[in-house]
Order: structure tokens, then sequence, then C-alpha cells
């Protein structure tokens, strides 16, 4: 432990003063509540960049615990990993950079229900054939319609 002795003051008057060596950490602990509070409002509404139209179903959500990745095809063509558009062809190269060459990554494939088909197929295919095992297709809940069987009115005697 170290102790400072007061020596009186020195030549012209002036005493010795030590800094401060403790670290004030209130006003950032501040800030970091307030970015944290900023990024919890934000992060939801960053989650998906390209909008399509997906058709809807009546089929149950996959249970997971991972992040997965998710390619969309949009109602013009145009593919895109996550929020970047690419060509079919730099697809396969680029979920294995992104993966590390992990097949048991969970993709998700969105399709505009306006776009053909075949092309959402290709792009299963080519994933497929790049050697991933979980791809799944995205659609919409659809609506469920409750049907409520009337009852006869019940008449006063």
């Amino acid at each position: 432990m170290a102790i400072e002795f007061n020596q009186g003051p020195r030549r012209g008057g002036r005493r010795s003063y030590r800094p401060m060596s403790e670290i004030n950490v209130t006003p950032f602990v501040d800030v970091m509540l307030v970015l944290l509070i900023i990024f919890m409002i934000t992060a939801p509404l960053l989650t998906v960049g390209v909008q399509v139209e997906l058709p809807k179903t009546s089929a149950k959500a996959i249970p997971g615990k991972d992040e997965p990745l998710t390619i969309t095809v949009n109602k013009d063509g145009q593919i895109y990993l996550q929020e970047t558009a690419l060509e079919l062809g730099a697809l396969a190269p680029r979920l294995q950079a992104i993966t590390g060459n992990n097949p048991d990554v969970r993709i998700f494939v969105r399709g505009d229900k306006a776009v053909n088909y075949g092309l959402v197929m290709e792009v299963m295919g080519t994933i497929n054939g790049a050697g991933f095992r979980k791809v799944a297709l995205i659609t919409e809940q659809k609506q469920q319609r409750r049907r409520f069987k009337q009852r006869p009115k019940k008449t006063k005697k």
C-alpha cells in the first residue's frame, strides 16, 4: 500500500497534486445502456430486407435454435443471399465460404409467389448439389377460418 507524505509547500508556494488514478465508469455504463436499448429496438426491423410476396400454406413452423441463412428469389427472378444480390452460379461457392463447408447449416429459400417455379427449384438444386442437406421453403401462414355451426334460435313461449 502506498502512502503519500505531505512535506509542506515546494518552492514557489505550489503544492504537488497527484493525478487521479480512478476511472469513472458511470458515463461509460450510461452510453452502453442507451446503445443496448437502441439495438434492441432496431434489430427486429433489420431481419429481412428483400420484399417478396410469399405463398400461403397451413404448414407448421420448423423448430430450430440456430439462425438460418436465407436465400430469396424475388418476382423479377433476382437471387439474394441474405440481402446481397448474386448470380445463381456464384451461390454455391458463396454458401460454402460462409458456412465453412458445414452441410448441417439450415438454409431457407423464400420464393415470391409470382416467380417461375422452375427457378426456385433450380436454386434449391444448386444448394443441394453444393452438399447442404437442411434446405426448406418459407411460406406465410394461411389465416384459419373458423366455421361455427349456427344454432337454432330459441323462441320464447
